[in-house]
C-alpha cells in the first residue's frame, strides 16, 4: 500500500487546490519508466513529511485536465502546491535528496 494517495480531475480542487498543507503532485502513468523508477522514491517521501505534505499522484491518462491546466509537458512532473499556487515544479526523475532539498523549505 501506497503513502501516496490518488487525485484525479474530479477532485484535484479539493484535494490539492484547497488544502491546508502543502501539496506534492506526482504527474505520472504506466507505462513511463523513469515514472516507474521515481514511485518508491515519491512513497517514501508522503510517509517521512506525512505529518507536514500531502503526496498525490495522478495518472495523466486518466486525469488528463489537471495535467493540461498545469502544461505538464514531459512526466514525471511534481508540482508542488502551497495555498492552491505552484511554488515548485520538478521535471524529470530525481534522486531524493534532490527532493527533498527543494520541497523542505517550504513545509512549516
Amino acid at each position: 500500500m501506497s503513502n501516496a494517495a490518488i487525485v484525479n480531475d474530479a477532485n484535484f480542487q479539493s484535494e490539492v487546490l484547497e488544502s491546508a498543507l502543502p501539496v506534492l503532485v506526482d504527474f505520472w502513468a504506466p507505462w513511463c519508466g523513469p515514472c516507474r523508477a521515481l514511485a518508491p522514491t515519491i512513497d517514501e517521501i508522503a510517509g517521512e513529511c506525512a505529518d507536514k505534505l500531502k503526496v498525490l499522484k495522478l495518472n495523466v491518462d486518466e486525469a488528463p485536465g489537471a495535467a493540461e491546466n498545469y502544461q505538464v509537458m514531459s512526466i514525471p512532473t511534481l508540482l508542488l502546491f502551497k495555498g492552491g499556487l505552484v511554488i515548485e515544479r520538478i521535471v524529470g526523475a530525481q534522486p531524493k535528496d534532490r527532493l527533498l532539498a527543494l520541497i523542505r523549505p517550504h513545509l512549516g
